[in-house]
């Protein structure tokens, strides 16, 4: 599967931002999708999962009750609301498949988006 990510941009602190992942594959659709990102200086970090169906979430505690990760299987596109962004979410974010239908585990990941670009300023 390939997926195309984009939505980025420059921002102020507390401004919202919608990113969105569109996806390859539409006739076989049962896998599980998630956003992960990468700030300079620092390891690629999970940020939000979603189950193929939508039924399972989870998100990281540093954006728990600001984001929400949404699937459209119609559209094949996956979205990440981020609401009341701070700067210190400023970073690469990618959107990511896994083979399961639900995973938190990064290494389980196996098809990546080219990333786009999340700048936060205070």
């Amino acid at each position: 599967v390939q997926l195309q990510a984009s939505g980025g941009g420059l921002v102020q602190a507390g401004d919202s931002l919608r990113l969105s992942c569109a996806v390859s594959e539409r006739t076989q659709t049962r896998f599980g999708m998630g956003w992960f990102r990468q700030a300079p200086g620092k390891d690629r970090e999970i940020v939000s999962v979603t189950s193929w169906n939508g039924g399972r979430t989870y998100y990281d505690d540093s954006v728990k009750g600001r984001f929400t990760i949404s699937r459209d299987i119609a559209k094949g596109t996956l979205y990440l609301q981020m609401n009341s962004l701070k700067p210190e979410d400023t970073a690469i974010y990618y959107c990511a498949a896994t083979r399961r239908l639900y995973s938190e585990y990064e290494n389980e990941y196996y098809s990546w988006g080219q990333g786009t670009q999340v700048t936060v300023s205070s």
